[in-house]
């Protein structure tokens, strides 16, 4: 490892709040509410802590002590169990006013899909118990150097008392925050499993070497894994999710979704705020406000119409995903899902890159002063759009619609 990644290596002790209690929330009013209390207390410093890469560790701990970490939790494991309407809405709140703070979490609650899915039921009880606790789930699995983002060089073996685990990852949202760093490997047999892996186990280490221009205080770095032992019972065979139709890269993709919307929200208030306080109009308008300005006018209601489109197609995503997990799951079901998903997603990602380099076009060149930092809403969703490639969004949509062609079945799409 290079001395520049030695000296972004957090022990177990840096930062680390100590696990206090976390609510139970009860129902999808409760939780809205706590969605938009959340992004009250992180909208103040959300653009400071980007300008310095400063990590929402405080924010992140709110996020848990106020219940939303287990919001998807079925209701019979104690859990509310909402909608999928509503786990979108609360994505779209909380990134709106920092989607960095959207981001960090995003991978705990597709692994909460992967556990209902795949996990025995004494796995759900132990890890669905300890979300509800407070625990934080974090991600390791993509991996640098590979052919693609599905394939895996990390590798679980088995050992006198369980498994020990050998391998590199990136990307690894949430990893650094968590209390389970939840590792996609492959094992004996050459299938892929999902371990959890605790905090603080030897041969664990988290590095923050992300160096993104957007998405800034994410984490999303390495995690490094040497000899890390795993329980056996705490290894989960998630290699079934491709036995039978089933929505988790939908949920997944809803989520991602739901972050670029709220990204694309405060682009668009921004310029609101910018072009009515700060703007001059321009000399040939023959106005006194910038915001009297005929052309800005016309394009900040192109902006609202492309937003107010993007979000209904994002409730409408949640609608049929909610439709979907209410009846037996085949083929078809399953692939309505992604589609609507899809759709969503094609909208979400065209309106955040959109509204966030048309800000700089209606507020003028004072807008682009470092003080403000208003590029870190274009930043943000050029990185975060990266997930996935719109371009196959269409096609997939396309060949869905003309010829029933089913999307493929992976958690990008």
């Amino acid at each position: 490892m290079s001395s520049l990644a030695d000296s972004n290596v957090q022990s177990d002790l840096d930062h680390a709040p100590l696990l206090l209690p976390a609510k139970v929330l009860r129902n999808d009013a409760q939780v809205l509410q706590a969605a938009h209390e959340l992004a009250e207390a992180a909208r103040p410093q959300a653009a400071r802590r980007d300008q310095q890469r400063k990590l929402p560790w405080a924010e992140i701990e709110l996020f848990t002590r106020s219940g939303l970490g287990s919001i998807t939790i079925p209701r019979q494991y104690g859990g509310p169990q909402v909608s999928f309407v509503t786990l979108a809405e609360v994505f779209r709140i909380i990134s709106a006013a920092d989607p960095a703070l959207g981001q960090i979490p995003q991978n705990q609650f597709g692994i909460l899909q992967v556990i209902q899915a795949t996990a025995s039921e004494r796995q759900k009880q132990q890890l669905f118990a300890s979300v509800l606790d407070g625990w934080r789930i974090g991600n390791a699995g993509p991996e640098r150097g590979s052919k693609n983002t599905l394939e895996l060089k990390a590798r679980i073996t088995r050992s006198t008392d369980g498994f020990v685990i050998n391998g590199q990852k990136f990307y690894s949202t949430g990893a650094l925050f968590a209390h389970w760093v939840a590792v996609k490997a492959i094992n004996d047999e050459g299938r892929q499993v999902m371990a959890f892996v605790r905090r603080g186990s030897p041969g664990l280490r988290i590095v923050d070497d992300w160096s993104g221009f957007g998405q800034r205080t994410t984490a999303s770095g390495t995690v490094l894994l040497d000899n890390v032992p795993v329980d056996a019972d705490l290894v989960v065979e998630n290699w079934r999710l491709a036995e039978s139709p089933n929505i988790q890269g939908a949920v997944s993709q809803l989520i991602q979704a739901a972050i670029d919307a709220g990204i694309a929200e405060a682009a668009i208030d921004d310029s609101v705020r910018f072009v009515r306080e700060r703007s001059r109009p321009w000399i040939d308008a023959k106005v006194e406000r910038a915001s009297d300005d005929p052309y800005v006018i016309a394009d900040i209601g192109r902006l609202k119409l492309d937003l107010h489109a993007a979000q209904a197609l994002l409730r409408r995503a949640g609608k049929v995903l909610d439709e979907v997990r209410a009846a037996p799951i085949d083929e078809s079901a399953a692939a309505r899902a992604s589609i609507a998903v899809a759709e969503a997603k094609v909208l979400t990602t065209e309106i955040s890159l959109l509204a966030s380099e048309k800000l700089f076009e209606l507020s003028g060149s004072r807008a682009s002063l470092a003080e403000f930092n208003l590029d870190r809403h274009w930043r943000n969703a050029r990185v975060h759009t990266l997930h996935d490639p719109v371009r196959w969004k269409y096609h997939a949509v396309g060949a869905w619609h003309l010829n029933g062609k089913l999307p493929a079945r992976h958690s990008w799409i």
